[in-house]
């Protein structure tokens, strides 16, 4: 398997099934391609990895799945033994819920707090519009931390966990306290657990 990249410190997409790919074990390479090149140049370095013109993508089997989700998606099925996705049914679910939420929501947060590892953390002034992101996303983990018991959001580490992992990094990079969102210290101390996992430290001490 091939997993075609953009820059580390930027790409949330990728960063996403990279995390699965890792704690799958799965044996693969990874090409990286800078993004925001000059005069479109990452654009025409996409393409021929990805019909898209985006990545992430992956290489497998002849063919190129590209988004994250459908990437994670095919690891999950590659390999069971990791157990990508909760085994009980009502779990499974929630956590593919709260996956997709990530996947198609929050455009607020991600537009005014892009990631990026490199920088350093500062306070800054949220728009309403990603208060309430924020404030969904603080409502979102603690339900199912409260109602799983953690230490993840559908007990033990899932796809759902790699989706949040870059709202993680946007919380520290701008200074965001959970706690003024409602957050009981569960959620803050979630976020700070997808922070220290092995994986994220890796691919962070390569975006640095």
């Amino acid at each position: 398997m091939e997993l075609i990249i953009g820059t580390k410190k930027w790409s949330t997409w990728s960063l996403r099934p990279w995390l699965v790919a890792k704690r799958a074990g799965a044996p693969f390479t990874e090409t990286l391609i800078e993004l925001r090149q000059e005069n479109n140049m990452t654009g025409a370095a996409i393409r021929p990895h990805s019909p898209s013109g985006l990545v992430p993508a992956l290489k497998t089997d002849g063919v190129t799945i590209v988004d994250s989700l459908a990437i994670c998606e095919v690891l999950a099925e590659k390999f069971p033994q990791a157990r990508l996705w909760p085994e009980d049914p009502v779990a499974r679910a929630l956590a593919r819920s709260a996956a997709c939420e990530m996947h198609a929501g929050f455009s607020s947060l991600r537009g005014e707090c892009p990631m990026d590892l490199t920088a350093e953390p500062r306070a800054v002034e949220l728009s309403e519009a990603t208060h309430r992101d924020v404030r969904r996303i603080v409502e979102l983990w603690g339900g199912l931390l409260r109602r799983f018991g953690g230490p993840f959001l559908a007990g033990d580490w899932s796809i759902a966990d790699a989706f949040y992992t870059p709202v993680a990094t946007r919380f520290r990079t701008y200074g965001v306290k959970l706690s003024d969102f409602g957050d009981d210290g569960a959620a803050g101390e979630y976020a700070a657990r997808l922070l220290e996992q092995p994986e994220f430290l890796a691919w962070e001490a390569d975006a640095r």
